[in-house]
């Protein structure tokens, strides 16, 4: 459905370069071009960054926590960096509570993030796993796929722990 409606924009482009019609059709025109790049605005992925919530993909209870701030002082975190973050739902006998302010690193994010050799990694979802502050993971076990490129970033016991590595 996407590329067919890139493919719609893409006329609606080149009818208004024609110019042909009359003023009511180019009123039209210009109005599907606008819907036409707002769709495609809001395709655009970003990074990690206040407020974006993740989810958790360990066993230390939480389920969903919201970003507050990205760590190294940049605006916003990609895979492999650390962010402070707050439990927003948790399970209710797991090792971490609701509201509590925790560590965590970013295992899977929708941007894409280039490889060496020419290709691209990207996932459906923004994933993080919770850890102390020594950077420990607290969960004992890691669901779903995890990048090689957490390897870089000095993050070794999750990938340890992961049950597929990508």
């Amino acid at each position: 459905m996407a590329a067919r409606f890139i493919s719609k924009c893409s006329k609606v482009g080149r009818s208004l370069v024609g110019g042909v019609g009359n003023n009511s059709s180019n009123l039209w025109s210009t109005h599907r071009e606008t819907i036409c790049s707002n769709f495609l605005f809001q395709q655009q992925r970003t990074f990690i960054q206040m407020r974006t919530v993740l989810k958790v993909v360990d066993n230390s209870g939480a389920k969903k926590v919201m970003c507050i701030q990205a760590l190294k002082g940049r605006k916003g975190a990609r895979l492999g960096d650390t962010i402070v973050a707050s439990v927003k739902e948790a399970l209710p006998n797991g090792k971490v509570k609701k509201g509590k302010v925790v560590y965590g690193v970013v295992v899977r994010a929708a941007m894409q993030k280039g490889r060496v050799d020419g290709s691209e990694v990207k996932f459906d979802d923004n994933a993080v796993v919770l850890v102390d502050k020594q950077g420990q993971p607290i969960g004992t076990r890691v669901f779903g796929p995890v990048p090689h490129e957490l390897r870089k970033k000095k993050h070794v016991k999750i990938l340890t722990l992961a049950q597929h590595i990508a």
